[in-house]
């Protein structure tokens, strides 16, 4: 007896959308990736996201995991990707299976050119957490280039 095609495309559909959902519920890690301090790149702002709790802002360098590694310098170790996912399950209690990394380039096509130093001025010019101070920030989002940053590689998305 043979499977048609329709039901192999339908239990492959099945499944994909399944493992979708379940990795939405479970959140997304985004991570804005320093590259212009030279050197080892770091994570100046870091977000968790999912379907039911939206946006929470992370500062990263109050994040860390069992052995002291912390979300702002993963870079430096060997593993920096399965670091932030122990990162956010030891901080945060949260395991996410989606990462989205959005380097500086893509940050500015998106949010504007003068996003870190609005942040900045939010942060310590008036005292505020990064947190906060990222969430004052973002007052306007363009869409339009996140499909270009991602086809240029300033957008990565990777399941962890």
């Amino acid at each position: 007896m043979a499977i048609s095609l329709k039901k192999v495309l339908a239990i492959i559909a099945i499944i994909v959308v399944f493992l979708l959902v379940i990795t939405a519920f479970s959140g997304v890690l985004v991570l804005a990736q320093d590259d212009t301090e030279g050197g080892i790149p770091g994570v100046d702002m870091a977000a968790l996201w999912s379907l039911n709790g939206g946006f929470t802002w992370i500062y990263p360098g109050s994040s860390h995991n069992a052995n002291g590694h912390t979300l702002h310098n993963i870079y430096m170790t060997d593993n920096p990707y399965q670091d932030a996912k122990e990162i956010m399950e030891y901080t945060y209690g949260v395991r996410p299976h989606i990462l989205i990394i959005i380097n500086d380039q893509a940050a500015a096509h998106i949010f504007g050119d003068d996003i870190l130093d609005t942040i900045r001025q939010h942060d310590w010019g008036e005292g505020n957490s990064r947190g906060d101070a990222v969430a004052m920030s973002i007052t306007s989002v363009n869409l339009l280039p996140v499909i270009p940053d991602i086809l240029m590689g300033n957008i990565k998305i990777m399941l962890i």
